[in-house]
């Protein structure tokens, strides 16, 4: 149930009770452990988010000494927890990243409330396969789908957006704004960093394509670098061979998911 708010205003600790929840939702089962999330972009309402802007360092600051403790909460062996007994059924709580990460970002979607906190997360900077992310709002309201990652890829509020991707994977429609020359495309992982990461199965490589841009003259060109083959509007590419991608395109990825994409003049 939603936490009511003080006057209606947004405050440094109803956010760092959010950021515990999300992190508690997030869990990541494995044999004998637990992941937790440790990468958190917070989205709030323009008004709030100008509000606390000179804060925010602090507010950080805070936030992460407080999921530490909580952190190591989940990690205290319960009073009285017999010597011997059970021990070797409790599995430990971590993190992937070695410090906390997060970001605060005005939402530009006008989707947030005033008074509300959108917090998505994620296990590590580079998104995991087969996990989702954990997506969470205060006001019980259903949180988007469609904002950036920013701790996965290359959207910046401010960049000029050379060309868009849209798409829907397992996390739902997505919409990812092409900002830098080169980019690289697929599931992602541990040792395979990506710009733009899809939540998918297996069948999609872990870098699946990579887009590249030529600055001079503002066209691109795709080349694929999967296992499972890449279409460009229904014609399969040759692997790892650079060919020219329209203005205007639907690109399948390994007959999984289409990515639509669209050239900016």
């Amino acid at each position: 149930m939603a936490r009511t708010l003080v006057d209606g205003k947004l405050t440094g600790q109803i956010i760092i009770d959010q950021l515990i929840r999300n992190m508690e939702l997030g869990q990541f089962e494995m044999a004998y452990s637990v992941l937790l999330p440790c990468v958190f972009s917070l989205y709030l309402h323009p008004e709030d988010y100008n509000r606390l802007a000179g804060v925010m360092d602090l507010l950080k600051q805070d936030a992460r000494r407080a999921l530490t403790a909580r952190l190591q909460q989940m990690n205290a062996k319960p009073i009285g927890f017999p010597l011997g007994r059970g021990g070797k059924d409790r599995k430990d709580y971590k993190t992937a990243c070695k410090d906390w990460a997060l970001e605060f970002f005005p939402d530009t979607e006008g989707t947030v409330p005033a008074g509300d906190v959108e917090i998505h997360s994620e296990l590590n900077e580079t998104p995991q396969p087969g996990y989702h992310g954990t997506k969470t709002t205060l006001l019980d309201r259903e949180p988007t789908v469609n904002m950036a990652k920013p701790a996965s890829d290359t959207r910046k509020l401010n960049d000029r957006a050379f060309a868009e991707i849209r798409y829907e994977d397992d996390s739902g429609p997505q919409l990812f704004l092409v900002t830098q020359n080169e980019i690289s495309v697929g599931r992602g992982g541990n040792d395979v960093q990506v710009n733009l990461a899809l939540y998918t199965n297996d069948e999609v490589s872990r870098e699946h394509l990579r887009l590249r841009r030529d600055p001079d003259r503002g066209l691109f060109f795709i080349i694929d670098a999967s296992r499972n083959g890449t279409w460009v509007n229904g014609k399969r590419l040759h692997k790892g061979v650079e060919e020219f991608l329209p203005d205007q395109a639907q690109i399948g990825v390994a007959e999984v998911l289409t990515l639509i994409f669209e050239a900016k003049r």
